[in-house]
């Protein structure tokens, strides 16, 4: 368990500006130094000049509303347990991301890639691939949700190429793992920290992401808190018009540990007001195995990651953060 403390204002996160990025070769290469410089020094940056409509994100947000405004019975008759894919609806309580802390203090409500019964990687038994569950009383939800995914894969994909690029590997470098990456759409509300909390509960305990890279889209209350290169915890303010963006575990042994996952959490201090935001989890596919960079030394505490595939890796620590159902 790791004790809460406040954090520290003693550091900043970086703002990669992504503006020309899509197009131009001399600014896409200045946004690559530019995430270099943020994954090396602490593993968060947000991104602005991301293309994203403004209407699309604002409705991303109230979608999340809408959804956690509904009766418990209609959100419990989408919950995750209830699918064979880890999609749909957890309560307050139901994911420990700290171990030995207390459950993390939130609801969410989970997408990923929609897939029919007979593609082949549900087929064949791929962890976490299927359908997703839908609620059925809110008008627009189900568009406003692929269209934001859709988006987020766009972004996504270019992320990715900027990543290769700051570790000096060619902009299509993953474009194999690119044609049907996994996007998981997570919907979060955090309620206010009650007063009576028991010993460390947060609305997500301190960790770190699993896969590749997070795109986070943050409503107006601030709450995310990043422990930097000193140990010091440091809030991520929300910036508007702009995309926090965290590399996970895969991106850190890529590298063989130059890029850090960096340790996180989320603690809603703010009296009476929840805490909405919105977590896309972007992934290349699932039986995608991503060696280490060839342009980055190999160090013996980080394994080949290519042993084992992405979507194995990602598998295996979801159950470790969820209790027995």
């Amino acid at each position: 368990m790791i004790p809460y403390q406040p954090p520290s204002a003693t550091a900043q996160i970086p703002v990669v500006d992504l503006s020309g990025s899509f197009a131009d070769p001399k600014h896409r290469q200045m946004a690559a130094d530019a995430i270099h410089r943020a994954c090396r020094e602490i593993g968060f940056f947000y991104v602005s000049g991301h293309g994203i409509d403004a209407e699309l994100i604002s409705g991303q947000l109230e979608a999340a509303r809408h959804f956690f405004a509904q009766e418990e019975l209609a959100k419990r008759a989408v919950a995750r347990m209830n699918s064979p894919c880890w999609r749909g609806y957890e309560g307050p309580g139901a994911q420990t991301l700290d171990p030995g802390s207390a459950p993390d203090h939130k609801e969410s409500y989970s997408i990923a890639v929609d897939l029919p019964e007979d593609h082949p990687w549900v087929i064949a038994g791929l962890p976490g691939q299927g359908a997703n569950q839908w609620p059925e009383a809110i008008p627009g939800f189900v568009e406003q949700m692929l269209a934001y995914q859709a988006a987020m894969i766009r972004l996504g994909r270019h992320l990715m190429g900027l990543l290769a690029m700051s570790v000096d590997l060619p902009y299509g470098y993953f474009r194999s793992g690119l044609g049907q990456p996994q996007c998981g759409i997570r919907l979060l509300r955090y309620p206010s920290q009650p007063a009576d909390a028991p010993d460390n509960l947060l609305g997500a305990g301190a960790h770190t992401d699993w896969g590749s890279i997070t795109i986070l889209l943050q409503g107006a209350i601030a709450g995310l808190e990043v422990r930097n290169a000193d140990g010091a915890w440091i809030g991520a303010t929300p910036i508007p018009g702009t995309f926090v963006i965290n590399i996970g575990q895969m991106m850190e042994r890529f590298t063989a540990g130059i890029y850090r996952a960096t340790m996180h959490r989320v603690c809603n201090n703010a009296a009476d007001t929840a805490r909405y935001s919105v977590a896309s989890f972007f992934e290349l596919e699932p039986l995608y195995r991503m060696g280490r960079a060839p342009t980055c030394p190999a160090d013996p505490a980080y394994p080949d990651t290519a042993e084992f595939t992405i979507g194995d890796h990602i598998e295996q620590m979801a159950r470790a953060s969820y209790a027995p159902v």
